[in-house]
């Protein structure tokens, strides 16, 4: 609720005041201390106290890119979205100058084109010091002229993209502004009024029978005077139609620069489709030609089958092969034993069983008698013939 915009609040070049700043930094200034604290809850007349605490300008700083309580103001002012009366009175502040330019800096985002020119030139003739944050959160000094300079000559400015406005010249070809009058015209005017009063007294006293110099002013020097003020009126226009001139060619620049940027990009675009192309290509006719090799050595397998099976010397010697290897295939898998292996295996274990019980016999070993038994044992151990 408290980030949204005042229901009243007309919409400004179609959308909603607050973007205006980009979403980034809108949202960093919602997530701000300042924002949060100070600037909750204030209205177009509680605002001026904020305002009057000013003691620098700037955008954001530091590293994780914190706004500045300036830039919370702003913002505040394009939620409430005050009259064009108070952004006036803004402007028209002498007494405070962070005032000034926090109106200048509202009506440069929220005005129309004449409204910029109308308000914000006169600025120019204020030569007062500001104190502005860069982005490392260092302060460097800059001044009042050169802010207004800067709103109305650039596209950016404490970090906000600025609203594109029309030349001035093309507004005064319309007519809907008047050329712009110098804040020294005054000053060259009475310049001149006391160089022709010189001049006038330096007649008299010289005695000079000139009637113009009794008459007043000099034909011939009202036009010089007229020329001359003519002569400042095109050199200032000229130095502002050079600096127009000055910044659509550098802004043509970089619009050819992400032009041969953009062709670039298509024509790597294009070759790396025709490399994934050919690749394809490649691949494709590997396997078609792999696949054709393989169809013919089947084939070729199956002509040789084919033959084989119909010359009779070869079925001969493979069914001689077959049985072979069958017959060896059954008595490797056959478990019992051969009929004459197994009846010489068994012969042989009753010779031997007989064998050791007629040794065992011999030695006495096995008398009923456990003590002779034992004493037969000690002397078959010892080489002795067994007792009886």
């Amino acid at each position: 609720m408290a980030n949204r915009t005042d229901p009243s609040a007309k919409s400004i070049r179609g959308t909603n005041p607050q973007n205006l700043v980009e979403k980034i930094l809108r949202s960093k200034i919602y997530q701000n201390t300042y924002w949060k604290e100070q600037c909750f809850g204030l209205t177009a007349e509680t605002l001026v106290d904020k305002a009057m605490e000013l003691d620098h300008l700037g955008g954001t700083y530091g590293g994780n890119r914190r706004p500045t309580p300036f830039m919370c103001l702003v913002m505040k002012m394009l939620q409430i979205q005050p009259d064009k009366d108070i952004v006036v009175e803004f402007i028209k502040n002498e007494d405070y100058k962070y005032v000034r330019i926090l109106g200048a800096f509202y009506l440069r985002l929220t005005g129309t084109d004449v409204d910029m020119y109308r308000y914000l030139e006169p600025l120019y003739n204020d030569y007062r010091k500001l104190r502005r944050k860069l982005a490392d959160g260092k302060f460097a000094l800059t001044h009042m002229d050169e802010v207004i300079d800067e709103l109305l000559t650039r596209d950016n400015s404490c970090d906000i993209a600025l609203p594109r406005i029309k030349k001035r010249w093309t507004i005064e070809a319309i007519g809907t502004l008047e050329p712009r009058k110098s804040a020294l015209e005054d000053d060259f005017e009475e310049e001149e009024e006391k160089e022709e009063d010189d001049q006038l007294m330096a007649g008299l006293e010289n005695g000079s029978p000139d009637r113009d110099y009794h008459c007043g002013r000099s034909p011939a020097r009202e036009r010089d005077r007229d020329r001359k003020r003519d002569r400042y009126r095109d050199r200032d226009y000229d130095r502002n139609y050079e600096r127009d001139r000055d910044y659509d060619r550098d802004h043509g620049r970089g619009r050819d620069r992400h032009r041969d940027y953009d062709r670039d990009w298509d024509q790597d675009r294009d070759h790396d489709r025709d490399r994934y192309c050919d690749r394809d290509r490649y691949w494709m006719r590997e396997e078609k030609e792999w696949l054709g090799r393989e169809r013919d050595r089947r084939g070729r397998d199956r002509a040789r089958r084919r033959s084989h099976s119909r010359s009779p010397s070869w079925s001969r010697d493979h069914k001689e092969r077959d049985g072979e290897e069958r017959s060896r295939r059954r008595a490797r898998r056959s478990t019992s034993p051969r009929r004459g292996e197994g009846t010489d295996d068994g012969t042989t274990k009753k010779k031997k069983d007989k064998k050791e019980k007629k040794e065992k016999k011999d030695d006495g070993t096995d008398h009923p008698d456990p003590e002779i038994a034992e004493a037969n044992r000690l002397r078959a151990s010892l080489g002795l013939k067994p007792l009886k």
